[in-house]
């Protein structure tokens, strides 16, 4: 209680107060932020309508005012809530509960002086009880358009075509199956979860202090060692909308068109150090960063080939259309323009360092979002490697859910990763402690029967399998026709390459005893099912004969990119006859070409003979310029042009001539000996 107050009660008259000013200091501030602004009045005529309206009112202790402050409060928020609801709105939920204690206790009725700060509480009964009025009266009308607010936005976003991203707040069931968080694109997260923020960011705060120049991606971490960020030439544009999805591309500029001629002279170059003196001139180029990767990896400089692609990765996350979106799944890319095709490698590349780094959980947001950008066509095939990243990142769900939901259309079953690995998940998740029993028995059973299709389909798994695990098989096993190297004779040479691809990628997954347990039972089935001459047996079979006659060209980029020794040497030869350069692997035959490169008139000055011969190894080497030319420059280009063709020939004779005769020994120096064997 206010010294105010105290005078007030012992009677001491030092000056004329407004009895509404008798709730304390704190109480004060509060009826003037109430209170409409009013014009300042004589102290004398306050104390006199004061009194007059004690009387009014048939009061003689001014203190009774506090219990019947709720009347001019409830005036005085009635005019308020007219003019503006809302602000209503936001203090009812607050004062609901206090009004009603207020009410049921007692003592807030007694106009007895106390010396406990109750008056503050009292206050907030005062602003509560209008509230409570005006619900009935216009709070339901407020209630219904504020409700629909929600159903309003819902509306904005569905036109668009952007409904992905409204249900991220969503458990992980309900959300799209190819839904991406920008937290799990983020490495640091998952290291996080292992080794704690404190070992991962501990060094890394200082630097982001110093950090000026770069904005802020989601795809990579700027450095602050790299070379400040101007604009490259590329852009993005959107191409058209269909259905609620978008179709973009990537567009170069006529200054990065010309940086792109210069990169393929460099590459014909073979002269790795011409692209370094490219990059040091556009630092942010992106094939030249891809090529520059690999060369680097190849030269076991794994952290500048990861650096690379980050910058790569950079360069183009800046030119992202503002509609763009990584994580609603709507946004499309074709592979089939060339300028799109950095997109995917970069983004492969940089899903490969995560997963040697140790990061299969990113690694597999980042081979969803390689996914989303094509899903109908999977230039990439990341249906190969999906499989494998869930199940190093423990997302058996996830991994049985994509088989349920792509099967119907997709026909997920025929392939071999596929069907040995989706029952490998079941049963990884049926040896889940806290898995309900029925749940458990269920996800055991299913993943019996899968495994034992996917035997019966591809029986030429096994062997190669318990051979890279180091397991010997069983003598009955082996010695069987259905499991036997016969088998691997005998199937085409496409499913033998989806087979090595997954042995040399998947073999650790299976080397746990309980698995290999778990397998050996379901074999010794399989077993009794062929010796019983089961018609599955004989389905499976025509369907192996039937299918896998050709793979697809995305099978054998996968392949190429994917650097699994016995996988690579599978390939066939109209494959490894032609050169394969790493910014552009195996490109679509039916590209779509926005512009071409120009013929070049004159050949390099500084260019020598020898030079001019490792180039002219090359299968598209040509001597370009000589139709170009006339008169006696059109004749001398001629002569020149069949001049060094002479030579190139004479250089291949002689290579290919070349004969290493034997030293003379020291007892016959002049070779006399061998005239008498004649």
């Amino acid at each position: 209680m206010s010294r105010r107050a105290l005078r007030r009660l012992r009677g001491e008259q030092r000056g004329q107060e407004e009895p509404g000013a008798l709730g304390g200091d704190e109480n004060e501030k509060d009826d003037e932020e109430e209170e409409a602004p009013k014009l300042p009045e004589p102290r004398s005529r306050k104390a006199r309508g004061n009194r007059k309206l004690l009387e009014e009112r048939g009061l003689n202790n001014p203190f009774q005012l506090i219990i019947d402050h709720d009347c001019d409060a409830r005036s005085d928020s009635n005019i308020k809530h007219v003019t503006n609801p809302r602000l209503n709105e936001e203090k009812e939920t607050n004062t609901c509960k206090t009004d009603q204690d207020a009410t049921e206790d007692p003592a807030l009725n007694q106009a007895a002086p106390s010396n406990k700060p109750k008056k503050k509480k009292k206050k907030k009964k005062s602003k509560k009880c209008t509230i409570s009025e005006n619900q009935t009266d216009g709070g339901s009308e407020d209630g219904d358009q504020l409700g629909d607010i929600d159903s309003i936005l819902q509306k904005i976003e569905t036109t668009n075509g952007l409904t992905y991203q409204t249900i991220s707040s969503g458990s992980t069931e309900s959300r799209p199956l190819l839904y991406i968080e920008h937290r799990n694109l983020n490495p640091e997260t998952e290291l996080k979860k292992y080794f704690g923020s404190r070992a991962v960011m501990g060094e890394q705060r200082p630097r982001q202090r110093q950090r000026q120049h770069h904005r802020s991606t989601w795809l990579t971490t700027p450095k602050t060692t790299w070379p400040r960020y101007s604009k490259t030439g590329i852009t993005m544009s959107l191409t058209e909308t269909k259905r609620g999805v978008q179709y973009f591309t990537f567009e170069h500029q006529r200054d990065y068109q010309h940086v792109q001629f210069k990169f393929l002279d460099a590459v014909e170059s073979m002269d790795p150090n011409n692209i370094v003196l490219l990059l040091q001139m556009n630092p942010y180029h992106v094939d030249s960063l891809l090529q520059l990767s690999d060369v680097c990896r190849l030269q076991e400089d794994q952290e500048m080939a990861r650096d690379l692609i980050d910058r790569a990765l950079y360069s183009l996350e800046c030119a992202f259309h503002p509609v763009f979106s990584l994580t609603s799944g709507t946004c499309r890319l074709d592979y089939r323009q060339p300028e799109n095709r950095g997109f995917f490698l970069a983004l492969y590349k940089h899903m490969f360092f995560l997963e040697k780094r140790g990061c299969p959980r990113t690694a597999l947001e980042f081979c969803k979002l390689i996914l989303s950008l094509d899903p109908e066509n999977d230039p990439l095939c990341m249906l190969l490697l999906i499989d494998f990243l869930s199940l190093r990142a423990r997302e058996y769900n996830f991994l049985s859910r994509i088989f349920q939901e792509w099967e119907a259309h997709r026909n997920l079953s025929q392939l071999p990763n596929f069907a040995f690995s989706v029952p490998l998940a079941l049963f990884q998740l049926s040896q889940q402690d806290d898995l309900p029993a029925e749940e458990e028995r269920n996800a055991r059973e299913k993943a019996c029967n899968l495994i034992q299709r996917a035997l019966i389909m591809f029986p030429g798994v096994l062997l190669p399998l318990l051979d890279a695990c180091g397991v010997q098989p069983d003598t009955t096993v082996q010695s069987h026709p259905f499991f036997g190297s016969q088998v691997q004779i005998s199937q085409p040479s496409a499913l033998t390459l989806l087979i090595t691809l997954y042995v040399g990628r998947c073999q650790n997954l299976w080397k746990e005893a309980m698995v290999m347990a778990w397998l050996e039972e379901n074999v010794r089935v399989v077993l009794r099912l062929v010796d019983n001459k089961e018609a599955i047996v004989q389905e499976c079979e025509m369907r192996r004969k039937v299918r896998y006659q050709s793979a697809p060209m995305n099978i054998h980029r996968h392949v190429i990119l994917s650097e699994i020794k016995g996988a690579s040497s599978a390939l066939p030869l109209e494959v490894t006859a032609q050169p394969v350069l790493g910014y552009d692997p195996l490109p679509p035959p039916d590209s779509i070409i926005s512009y071409t490169r120009p013929e070049r008139t004159n050949r390099p000055s500084n260019e020598g003979t020898l030079s001019l011969f490792f180039r002219s190894l090359l299968p598209n080497f040509n001597l370009q310029g000589e139709d170009h030319q006339e008169g006696d420059e059109a004749g001398a280009a001629r002569d020149l042009n069949q001049g060094v063709n002479r030579l190139m020939a004479a250089m291949r004779d002689m290579l290919a001539n070349i004969q290493f005769q034997e030293p003379p020994r020291e007892d016959n120096p002049d070779g006399e000996a061998d005239a008498e064997w004649d």
